[in-house]
């Protein structure tokens, strides 16, 4: 099975509330730990991994939705 990097974050706690969102879409997800860890609360940098098959519907659900076009 091979997995790729979605995106890296510079806390950890924001890959795991994006893996909790493709979770939700039957999605699994790895997260990788990018630093050693921190202490304070200054977080520590982690990748967020998806399987290469599902690289695009991770993508289309972890984007901003668009915006409306006026005309």
């Amino acid at each position: 099975m091979t997995w790729i990097t979605l995106l890296t974050t510079t806390t950890r706690w924001q890959a795991e509330l994006m893996q909790q969102l493709l979770a939700s879409h039957d999605i699994p997800t790895k997260i990788i730990d990018l630093g050693v860890k921190s202490y304070l609360g200054a977080g520590t940098p982690a990748a967020l991994q998806v399987r290469l098959q599902d690289k695009w519907t991770a993508l289309l659900l972890l984007s901003p939705p668009e915006d409306e076009q006026e005309t």
